[in-house]
């Protein structure tokens, strides 16, 4: 059923457009049909979770973390995390940079934007994004590679506002790249798009879609506690 599924999700979407299978509180025997199905690409949001499973299915999985991070919990990703989506300060920015060169590594990181009416969704303010990016400070952090940016929209049934705000998200990401990414081809990434809302993502350029519970069913939470 989860192969079936996965390729249901494969089906709709463009080839320029990864898949990242949202696998947060479903088991390794979950993640390992998918896998075998031809999934590469998982999504984490609990950084203790996220470690464990790293440890125990494939090494060419390529790891993105999708949940709030805390600058305490980037150590434990930094030697194997492919991708880091929701990057929303420059503190955290610092914190990926430090860990990332003591590894040895450079861990590309989106910036996450908050475009929702929520208030409880994470991420940076437009304007809160300009500044950060005009202050410069990130373009000294050698192990860190700003690959573009995330966002979530509004958990609403209005499909209007939805599209509205990945139409606004998709307008920030070109404004970022013309000025401050122009020259640099790594800044390609736009991160939107979950079960209920990706195919509208994908209208407005989304590259990377976060899907889970299409794929693996609802999760059970029950059996997790959240770390």
């Amino acid at each position: 059923m989860i192969a079936e599924n996965l390729h249901s999700v494969l089906d709709t979407l463009p080839k320029e457009v990864r898949l990242v299978a949202v696998s947060k509180f479903h088991p390794v025997s979950s993640l390992q049909q998918a896998y075998d199905a031809g999934q590469r690409i998982f999504g984490e949001s609990h950084v203790q979770e996220l470690v464990e499973k790293e440890a125990l299915l494939p090494k060419d999985i390529e790891w993105h973390f999708i949940g709030h991070l805390q600058t305490n919990k980037v150590k434990y990703l930094a030697p194997f995390v492919s991708l880091i989506h929701a990057v929303d300060s420059l503190k955290l920015l610092r914190e990926i940079n430090r860990q990332a060169e003591r590894c040895q590594r450079t861990i590309p990181c989106l910036l996450q934007i908050h475009i929702a009416q929520e208030e409880t969704k994470f991420g940076l303010t437009p304007d809160e994004l300009r500044q950060l990016l005009e202050a410069g400070e990130w373009r000294e952090l050698t192990h860190v590679q700003i690959a573009g940016l995330m966002c979530m929209a509004t958990n609403t049934d209005d499909e209007g506002q939805i599209d509205s705000e990945f139409a606004l998200a998709a307008e920030i990401f070109r404004e970022m790249k013309t000025a401050f990414f122009s020259d640099d081809a790594a800044f390609c990434e736009l991160s939107m798009g979950m079960s209920g809302d990706y195919l509208i993502a994908l209208r407005h350029g989304s590259t990377l879609v976060r899907v889970g519970s299409m794929i693996f069913g609802e999760r059970d939470y029950t059996t997790h506690k959240q770390t």
